[in-house]
Protein backbone atom coordinates (compact mmCIF):
# COMPACT_ATOMS: atom_id res chain seq x y z
CA UNK A 1 0.00 0.00 0.00
CA UNK A 2 1.24 3.35 -0.37
CA UNK A 3 0.70 5.27 2.72
CA UNK A 4 2.22 8.46 4.05
CA UNK A 5 3.24 9.42 7.81
CA UNK A 6 2.32 13.22 8.41
CA UNK A 7 4.67 14.14 11.49
CA UNK A 8 8.39 12.72 12.17
CA UNK A 9 8.35 12.66 15.91
CA UNK A 10 8.99 9.77 17.99
CA UNK A 11 5.67 8.37 17.03
CA UNK A 12 5.45 9.11 13.53
CA UNK A 13 8.88 8.34 12.72
CA UNK A 14 8.25 4.50 14.40
CA UNK A 15 5.43 3.87 12.67
CA UNK A 16 6.66 5.11 8.95
CA UNK A 17 10.13 2.73 9.71
CA UNK A 18 7.78 -0.29 10.96
CA UNK A 19 5.34 0.14 8.01
CA UNK A 20 8.13 0.36 5.33
CA UNK A 21 9.83 -2.25 7.04
CA UNK A 22 6.79 -4.85 6.31
CA UNK A 23 6.65 -3.57 2.83
CA UNK A 24 4.02 -0.98 2.49
CA UNK A 25 5.87 1.98 0.56
CA UNK A 26 5.99 4.76 3.43
CA UNK A 27 6.28 8.56 2.91
CA UNK A 28 7.62 10.11 6.21
CA UNK A 29 6.25 13.91 5.46
CA UNK A 30 7.34 16.99 8.12
CA UNK A 31 7.64 20.88 7.36
CA UNK A 32 10.96 20.71 9.32
CA UNK A 33 13.70 20.20 6.63
CA UNK A 34 16.24 19.67 8.96
CA UNK A 35 14.63 16.69 10.03
CA UNK A 36 14.34 15.39 6.85
CA UNK A 37 17.84 16.02 5.81
CA UNK A 38 19.14 14.14 9.10
CA UNK A 39 16.62 11.15 8.27
CA UNK A 40 17.64 10.80 4.92
CA UNK A 41 21.00 10.71 5.53
CA UNK A 42 20.32 6.88 6.93
CA UNK A 43 23.25 7.36 9.51
CA UNK A 44 22.51 7.05 12.81
CA UNK A 45 24.39 10.41 14.22
CA UNK A 46 22.45 12.40 12.50
CA UNK A 47 19.21 10.64 12.78
CA UNK A 48 19.56 10.63 16.70
CA UNK A 49 19.91 14.30 16.85
CA UNK A 50 16.06 14.42 16.76
CA UNK A 51 14.75 10.55 17.30
CA UNK A 52 16.71 8.55 19.83
CA UNK A 53 15.53 5.39 19.89
CA UNK A 54 17.13 1.32 19.91
CA UNK A 55 16.91 -0.32 16.47
CA UNK A 56 15.59 2.54 15.07
CA UNK A 57 18.24 3.94 12.37
CA UNK A 58 18.95 0.21 11.30
CA UNK A 59 15.55 -0.05 9.56
CA UNK A 60 15.85 3.74 8.11
CA UNK A 61 19.26 2.54 6.95
CA UNK A 62 17.89 -0.71 5.35
CA UNK A 63 14.54 0.90 3.88
CA UNK A 64 15.50 4.41 2.90
CA UNK A 65 15.07 4.86 -0.70
CA UNK A 66 13.23 1.59 -1.15
CA UNK A 67 10.13 1.83 0.78
CA UNK A 68 10.73 4.23 2.86
CA UNK A 69 11.41 8.00 1.52
CA UNK A 70 11.35 11.49 3.51
CA UNK A 71 9.94 14.60 2.19
CA UNK A 72 9.01 18.19 3.03
CA UNK A 73 6.15 18.48 0.11
CA UNK A 74 2.69 16.84 0.45
CA UNK A 75 1.97 17.85 -3.96
CA UNK A 76 4.45 15.15 -5.33
CA UNK A 77 3.29 12.34 -3.18
CA UNK A 78 -0.39 12.67 -2.74
CA UNK A 79 -1.93 10.57 -5.60
CA UNK A 80 -2.58 7.31 -5.15
CA UNK A 81 -2.55 7.13 -1.62
CA UNK A 82 -4.01 4.82 -0.05
CA UNK A 83 -3.79 5.94 3.57
CA UNK A 84 -2.50 9.22 5.92
CA UNK A 85 -1.83 9.24 9.31
CA UNK A 86 -1.65 11.86 11.53
CA UNK A 87 1.31 11.63 14.24
CA UNK A 88 1.31 15.02 15.19
CA UNK A 89 2.43 17.16 18.58
CA UNK A 90 -0.87 17.57 20.94
CA UNK A 91 0.79 19.64 23.80
CA UNK A 92 -0.86 20.52 26.76
CA UNK A 93 -3.00 24.11 27.37
CA UNK A 94 -1.87 26.04 30.70
CA UNK A 95 -5.64 24.41 31.95
CA UNK A 96 -5.09 20.89 30.76
CA UNK A 97 -7.02 21.20 27.36
CA UNK A 98 -5.14 19.59 24.56
CA UNK A 99 -3.16 22.33 22.18
CA UNK A 100 -4.69 21.07 18.43
CA UNK A 101 -2.90 23.95 16.22
CA UNK A 102 0.15 21.23 14.62
CA UNK A 103 -3.19 18.36 14.26
CA UNK A 104 -5.78 21.18 12.82
CA UNK A 105 -2.80 22.57 10.25
CA UNK A 106 -1.75 19.12 9.10
CA UNK A 107 -5.01 18.27 8.69
CA UNK A 108 -6.05 21.96 6.86
CA UNK A 109 -3.12 21.14 4.11
CA UNK A 110 -3.58 17.38 3.81
CA UNK A 111 -7.11 18.02 2.94
CA UNK A 112 -6.50 20.62 0.24
CA UNK A 113 -4.34 18.60 -1.51
CA UNK A 114 -6.42 15.80 -1.40
CA UNK A 115 -9.37 18.02 -2.78
CA UNK A 116 -6.95 18.47 -5.87
CA UNK A 117 -6.14 14.90 -6.68
CA UNK A 118 -6.95 13.17 -9.69
CA UNK A 119 -6.98 9.83 -8.01
CA UNK A 120 -10.40 9.29 -7.07
CA UNK A 121 -9.74 6.42 -4.44
CA UNK A 122 -10.99 6.25 -1.14
CA UNK A 123 -8.59 6.89 1.31
CA UNK A 124 -7.93 7.12 4.91
CA UNK A 125 -7.16 9.63 7.30
CA UNK A 126 -5.58 8.04 10.38
CA UNK A 127 -5.55 9.81 13.90
CA UNK A 128 -2.09 8.31 15.47
CA UNK A 129 -1.97 11.28 17.89
CA UNK A 130 -3.10 11.43 21.38
CA UNK A 131 -6.12 13.97 20.91
CA UNK A 132 -9.32 14.75 22.67
CA UNK A 133 -12.60 12.25 22.14
CA UNK A 134 -14.22 13.02 19.58
CA UNK A 135 -11.19 14.54 17.96
CA UNK A 136 -12.40 12.51 14.83
CA UNK A 137 -15.16 14.66 13.93
CA UNK A 138 -13.71 17.63 13.87
CA UNK A 139 -11.17 16.14 10.82
CA UNK A 140 -13.87 14.72 9.28
CA UNK A 141 -15.30 18.64 9.37
CA UNK A 142 -12.11 20.17 7.97
CA UNK A 143 -12.05 17.25 4.72
CA UNK A 144 -15.74 17.90 4.21
CA UNK A 145 -14.99 21.89 4.30
CA UNK A 146 -12.42 21.41 2.09
CA UNK A 147 -14.67 19.13 -0.50
CA UNK A 148 -12.72 16.01 -0.07
CA UNK A 149 -14.33 13.25 -2.27
CA UNK A 150 -14.05 9.29 -1.31
CA UNK A 151 -12.27 9.59 2.15
CA UNK A 152 -12.84 7.86 5.50
CA UNK A 153 -11.34 8.75 8.96
CA UNK A 154 -9.99 6.66 11.95
CA UNK A 155 -8.62 6.28 14.86
CA UNK A 156 -5.81 3.75 15.70
CA UNK A 157 -3.83 4.92 18.99
CA UNK A 158 -0.21 4.51 19.50
CA UNK A 159 0.84 2.62 22.43
CA UNK A 160 4.28 2.78 22.41
CA UNK A 161 6.85 2.89 25.63
CA UNK A 162 10.60 4.70 24.95
CA UNK A 163 13.51 2.91 24.87
CA UNK A 164 11.61 -0.38 23.61
CA UNK A 165 8.98 1.12 20.74
CA UNK A 166 10.38 -0.73 17.76
CA UNK A 167 10.14 -4.33 19.11
CA UNK A 168 6.76 -2.95 20.27
CA UNK A 169 5.65 -1.75 16.60
CA UNK A 170 6.63 -5.11 15.16
CA UNK A 171 5.17 -7.18 18.44
CA UNK A 172 2.30 -5.02 19.54
CA UNK A 173 -0.02 -6.36 22.32
CA UNK A 174 -3.16 -4.55 20.77
CA UNK A 175 -3.78 -2.68 17.39
CA UNK A 176 -7.08 -0.72 18.27
CA UNK A 177 -8.66 0.81 15.41
CA UNK A 178 -12.12 2.69 14.81
CA UNK A 179 -13.48 3.46 12.02
CA UNK A 180 -16.94 3.86 10.72
CA UNK A 181 -17.30 1.93 7.21
CA UNK A 182 -16.16 -1.54 6.51
CA UNK A 183 -14.56 0.16 3.76
CA UNK A 184 -12.22 1.79 5.95
CA UNK A 185 -11.69 -1.40 8.38
CA UNK A 186 -10.28 -2.98 4.99
CA UNK A 187 -8.11 -0.58 4.43
CA UNK A 188 -6.49 -0.64 7.83
CA UNK A 189 -6.46 -4.95 8.00
CA UNK A 190 -3.95 -4.70 5.17
CA UNK A 191 -1.69 -1.81 6.31
CA UNK A 192 -1.98 -4.15 9.45
CA UNK A 193 -2.49 -7.44 7.75
CA UNK A 194 0.52 -9.03 10.01
CA UNK A 195 -1.16 -8.39 13.18
CA UNK A 196 -5.30 -9.77 12.07
CA UNK A 197 -6.13 -12.86 13.43
CA UNK A 198 -3.10 -13.19 15.03
CA UNK A 199 -2.63 -15.74 17.61
CA UNK A 200 -1.46 -13.73 20.96
CA UNK A 201 -2.12 -9.54 19.46
CA UNK A 202 -5.45 -8.56 19.89
CA UNK A 203 -6.36 -6.86 16.91
CA UNK A 204 -9.25 -4.63 17.88
CA UNK A 205 -12.02 -2.97 15.89
CA UNK A 206 -14.46 -0.49 17.07
CA UNK A 207 -15.68 2.83 17.16
CA UNK A 208 -13.66 5.74 16.18
CA UNK A 209 -14.91 7.16 19.76
CA UNK A 210 -13.80 4.34 21.42
CA UNK A 211 -10.54 4.32 19.97
CA UNK A 212 -9.50 7.48 21.03
CA UNK A 213 -11.17 6.93 24.81
CA UNK A 214 -8.50 3.13 25.11
CA UNK A 215 -5.91 5.53 24.65
CA UNK A 216 -6.80 7.96 27.52
CA UNK A 217 -8.00 5.15 29.84
CA UNK A 218 -5.05 2.88 29.25
CA UNK A 219 -2.50 5.89 30.60
CA UNK A 220 -4.61 6.72 33.29
CA UNK A 221 -5.07 3.49 34.45
CA UNK A 222 -1.50 2.99 34.69
CA UNK A 223 -0.56 6.36 36.12
CA UNK A 224 -3.10 5.51 38.74
CA UNK A 225 -1.29 2.63 39.37
CA UNK A 226 2.33 3.59 39.64
CA UNK A 227 0.57 6.11 41.88
CA UNK A 228 -1.06 4.18 43.89
CA UNK A 229 2.16 2.69 45.04
CA UNK A 230 4.41 5.78 45.01
CA UNK A 231 1.44 7.41 47.43
CA UNK A 232 0.38 4.08 49.67
CA UNK A 233 2.82 1.50 49.64
CA UNK A 234 6.26 3.75 49.43
CA UNK A 235 4.31 5.97 52.39
CA UNK A 236 3.75 3.56 54.56
CA UNK A 237 7.59 2.30 54.01
CA UNK A 238 8.35 5.01 54.69
CA UNK A 239 6.59 6.17 57.90
CA UNK A 240 6.96 2.63 59.92
CA UNK A 241 10.36 1.06 60.16
CA UNK A 242 10.31 -1.89 59.70
CA UNK A 243 7.86 -2.37 56.49
CA UNK A 244 10.77 -3.45 53.52
CA UNK A 245 8.97 -2.02 51.08
CA UNK A 246 10.71 -4.73 48.12
CA UNK A 247 9.16 -7.45 50.33
CA UNK A 248 5.72 -4.99 49.94
CA UNK A 249 6.02 -5.00 46.58
CA UNK A 250 6.70 -8.84 45.94
CA UNK A 251 4.18 -10.37 48.59
CA UNK A 252 1.39 -7.95 47.11
CA UNK A 253 1.94 -8.54 43.54
CA UNK A 254 2.47 -12.40 43.83
CA UNK A 255 -1.32 -12.47 43.44
CA UNK A 256 -1.70 -12.95 39.65
CA UNK A 257 -4.49 -10.40 39.59
CA UNK A 258 -1.91 -7.75 40.31
CA UNK A 259 0.67 -6.35 37.95
CA UNK A 260 4.53 -5.91 39.05
CA UNK A 261 4.74 -3.34 36.58
CA UNK A 262 4.37 0.09 38.32
CA UNK A 263 5.48 -1.55 41.77
CA UNK A 264 8.76 -0.16 41.69
CA UNK A 265 8.36 3.05 43.43
CA UNK A 266 10.29 5.96 42.48
CA UNK A 267 10.39 9.72 42.20
CA UNK A 268 7.61 9.96 39.81
CA UNK A 269 6.69 9.12 36.14
CA UNK A 270 7.16 11.51 33.32
CA UNK A 271 7.44 11.10 29.81
CA UNK A 272 5.50 13.03 26.88
CA UNK A 273 2.17 10.63 28.07
CA UNK A 274 1.37 10.10 31.36
CA UNK A 275 0.98 13.82 32.54
CA UNK A 276 -0.49 14.97 29.56
CA UNK A 277 -3.26 12.43 28.77
CA UNK A 278 -4.27 12.71 32.64
CA UNK A 279 -4.25 16.24 32.28
CA UNK A 280 -6.35 16.12 29.07
CA UNK A 281 -8.67 13.54 30.37
CA UNK A 282 -9.89 15.78 33.51
CA UNK A 283 -10.40 18.69 31.57
CA UNK A 284 -12.90 16.62 29.19
CA UNK A 285 -14.42 15.04 32.01
CA UNK A 286 -15.08 18.63 33.93
CA UNK A 287 -16.61 20.04 30.77
CA UNK A 288 -19.01 16.67 31.03
CA UNK A 289 -19.91 17.44 34.92
CA UNK A 290 -18.14 14.10 35.81
CA UNK A 291 -15.86 13.75 39.10
CA UNK A 292 -12.49 14.11 38.48
CA UNK A 293 -11.03 13.40 42.04
CA UNK A 294 -9.63 10.15 41.45
CA UNK A 295 -7.60 11.50 38.27
CA UNK A 296 -6.70 14.68 39.77
CA UNK A 297 -5.70 12.75 43.14
CA UNK A 298 -3.36 9.96 40.97
CA UNK A 299 -1.75 13.51 38.78
CA UNK A 300 -0.72 15.10 42.01
CA UNK A 301 0.78 12.41 43.72
CA UNK A 302 2.79 11.86 40.40
CA UNK A 303 3.92 15.67 40.72
CA UNK A 304 4.70 15.15 44.58
CA UNK A 305 6.94 12.57 44.25
CA UNK A 306 9.15 14.32 42.15
CA UNK A 307 10.27 16.87 44.37
CA UNK A 308 9.90 15.90 47.97
CA UNK A 309 13.03 13.75 48.35
CA UNK A 310 14.61 17.24 48.49
CA UNK A 311 12.34 18.00 51.32
CA UNK A 312 12.66 14.71 53.22
CA UNK A 313 16.49 15.50 53.58
CA UNK A 314 16.01 18.66 55.23
CA UNK A 315 13.38 17.29 57.15
CA UNK A 316 14.42 14.04 58.30
CA UNK A 317 17.88 14.03 57.93
CA UNK A 318 18.80 17.53 58.79
CA UNK A 319 20.66 18.28 55.62
CA UNK A 320 21.49 22.09 54.50
CA UNK A 321 21.70 22.39 50.89
CA UNK A 322 22.63 26.13 50.93
CA UNK A 323 26.15 26.59 48.88
CA UNK A 324 26.02 22.81 48.92
CA UNK A 325 27.40 20.69 45.53
CA UNK A 326 25.09 18.16 44.51
CA UNK A 327 25.28 15.75 42.11
CA UNK A 328 22.59 14.97 40.05
CA UNK A 329 22.43 11.20 37.77
CA UNK A 330 19.63 10.51 35.45
CA UNK A 331 18.09 13.43 33.81
CA UNK A 332 15.75 11.91 30.97
CA UNK A 333 12.35 10.56 32.14
CA UNK A 334 14.12 6.78 32.07
CA UNK A 335 16.77 5.13 30.89
CA UNK A 336 17.76 4.29 27.24
CA UNK A 337 16.21 7.48 26.22
CA UNK A 338 17.66 11.29 25.45
CA UNK A 339 13.97 12.65 26.02
CA UNK A 340 13.54 15.09 28.85
CA UNK A 341 9.96 15.54 28.53
CA UNK A 342 8.21 16.09 31.41
CA UNK A 343 11.16 14.36 33.06
CA UNK A 344 11.30 14.08 37.02
CA UNK A 345 15.06 15.97 36.97
CA UNK A 346 13.39 18.90 35.98
CA UNK A 347 11.45 19.16 39.08
CA UNK A 348 14.28 18.18 41.16
CA UNK A 349 17.01 20.55 39.46
CA UNK A 350 14.82 23.42 40.29
CA UNK A 351 14.06 22.06 43.83
CA UNK A 352 17.74 22.10 44.42
CA UNK A 353 18.52 25.70 42.73
CA UNK A 354 15.57 26.72 44.95
CA UNK A 355 17.26 25.82 48.27
CA UNK A 356 20.39 27.90 47.43
CA UNK A 357 22.81 24.78 45.85
CA UNK A 358 26.41 26.59 44.61
CA UNK A 359 26.40 24.04 41.72
CA UNK A 360 24.50 20.95 40.17
CA UNK A 361 26.80 18.25 38.62
CA UNK A 362 24.73 16.66 36.44
CA UNK A 363 25.17 13.19 34.40
CA UNK A 364 23.08 11.55 32.24
CA UNK A 365 24.34 8.63 29.71
CA UNK A 366 22.31 9.78 26.68
CA UNK A 367 20.35 13.41 27.39
CA UNK A 368 23.24 15.17 28.73
CA UNK A 369 22.67 17.54 25.40
CA UNK A 370 18.94 17.92 25.59
CA UNK A 371 19.04 18.45 28.99
CA UNK A 372 20.99 21.74 28.55
CA UNK A 373 18.58 22.71 25.75
CA UNK A 374 16.21 22.48 28.83
CA UNK A 375 17.84 23.87 31.33
CA UNK A 376 19.09 26.76 29.29
CA UNK A 377 20.51 29.55 31.17
CA UNK A 378 19.10 32.43 28.58
CA UNK A 379 15.37 31.22 30.40
CA UNK A 380 17.17 31.43 33.99
CA UNK A 381 19.92 32.30 35.15
CA UNK A 382 20.20 29.96 38.07
CA UNK A 383 20.83 27.08 35.15
CA UNK A 384 23.94 28.66 34.98
CA UNK A 385 24.87 26.69 37.94
CA UNK A 386 24.89 23.17 36.60
CA UNK A 387 28.10 21.19 35.03
CA UNK A 388 27.46 18.60 33.30
CA UNK A 389 29.95 15.00 32.82
CA UNK A 390 30.88 12.39 30.85
CA UNK A 391 30.63 10.09 33.76
CA UNK A 392 28.63 9.45 36.97
CA UNK A 393 32.06 8.85 38.28
CA UNK A 394 33.13 12.25 37.11
CA UNK A 395 29.50 13.93 38.01
CA UNK A 396 30.07 12.97 42.10
CA UNK A 397 33.49 14.05 42.51
CA UNK A 398 33.40 16.90 44.97
CA UNK A 399 29.87 16.46 45.73
CA UNK A 400 28.17 16.64 49.08
CA UNK A 401 25.03 15.01 48.30
CA UNK A 402 23.76 12.94 45.08
CA UNK A 403 20.11 12.72 43.56
CA UNK A 404 19.40 9.76 41.76
CA UNK A 405 16.63 10.33 39.20
CA UNK A 406 16.47 7.65 36.48
CA UNK A 407 16.93 4.02 36.35
CA UNK A 408 19.95 3.76 34.21
CA UNK A 409 21.47 0.18 34.72
CA UNK A 410 24.82 1.71 35.43
CA UNK A 411 23.55 3.72 38.51
CA UNK A 412 22.18 0.13 40.10
CA UNK A 413 24.68 -1.14 42.78
CA UNK A 414 26.50 2.12 42.46
CA UNK A 415 27.79 1.96 46.15
CA UNK A 416 31.80 1.37 45.57
CA UNK A 417 31.89 4.00 42.97
CA UNK A 418 30.11 6.65 46.21
CA UNK A 419 32.82 5.03 48.36
CA UNK A 420 35.95 5.28 45.92
CA UNK A 421 34.90 9.04 44.89
CA UNK A 422 33.32 10.62 47.90
CA UNK A 423 33.92 10.57 51.72
CA UNK A 424 30.97 10.94 54.36
CA UNK A 425 29.55 13.13 55.91
CA UNK A 426 27.69 12.62 52.26
CA UNK A 427 23.36 12.58 51.13
CA UNK A 428 22.86 9.92 49.17
CA UNK A 429 18.85 10.43 48.00
CA UNK A 430 17.70 7.67 45.83
CA UNK A 431 14.60 8.02 43.75
CA UNK A 432 14.76 4.90 42.14
CA UNK A 433 16.40 2.55 44.98
CA UNK A 434 19.26 1.35 42.78
CA UNK A 435 21.49 1.31 45.94
CA UNK A 436 20.37 -2.64 47.23
CA UNK A 437 23.56 -2.95 49.42
CA UNK A 438 22.98 0.72 51.37
CA UNK A 439 23.69 -0.92 54.51
CA UNK A 440 27.08 -0.97 54.44
CA UNK A 441 27.23 2.42 53.15
CA UNK A 442 25.65 3.43 56.53
CA UNK A 443 27.89 1.46 58.72
CA UNK A 444 30.27 3.98 56.87
CA UNK A 445 28.65 7.03 57.69
CA UNK A 446 27.00 8.15 54.52
CA UNK A 447 23.49 8.79 54.91
CA UNK A 448 20.83 6.81 52.65
CA UNK A 449 17.45 8.36 51.71
CA UNK A 450 15.24 6.13 49.18
CA UNK A 451 11.77 6.59 48.20
CA UNK A 452 10.14 3.71 50.32
CA UNK A 453 12.12 3.66 53.12
CA UNK A 454 12.62 5.73 56.69
CA UNK A 455 16.13 7.59 56.48
CA UNK A 456 19.44 5.48 57.08
CA UNK A 457 21.87 7.43 59.29
CA UNK A 458 24.81 6.63 60.61
CA UNK A 459 24.72 5.47 64.09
Amino acid sequence: MKLIVAGTGYVGLVQAAVCSEYGHEVYAYDVDKDKIEAFSTGQADEIEKFVMEPGLSNIIRETHGKSLFFTDGLNSIIEGTDAIFLCLPTPSNLDGSTNLTYFDAAAEEIAEMLAKRKDKRRVLIVSKSTVPIETVRRLEGIMKKNNVQNFGVASNPEFLAEGTAVDQARRPDRVVVGCDHEDDFKILRRVYSQFVNHVRIKYIETTPETAETIKYVANTMLLTYISFWNGVGAKIGEKIPNVDIDDLRMGVTADDRISTWGSFVSNGAGGSCFGKDIASLIYQLRRMNVSTKMLEASYEVNEHQKVYLVDRAINEADFKFNNKTVGVLGLAFKKHTNDMRDASSIKVVEALLGKGVSQINAYDPLANETASQVFNPSKNMLFEKIKYFDSARAAIEGTQALFISSDCEEFRGFSRTIEDTVKPPYLIMDGRRMIPDYVELVAKNYTYLAVGSVVKMPQ
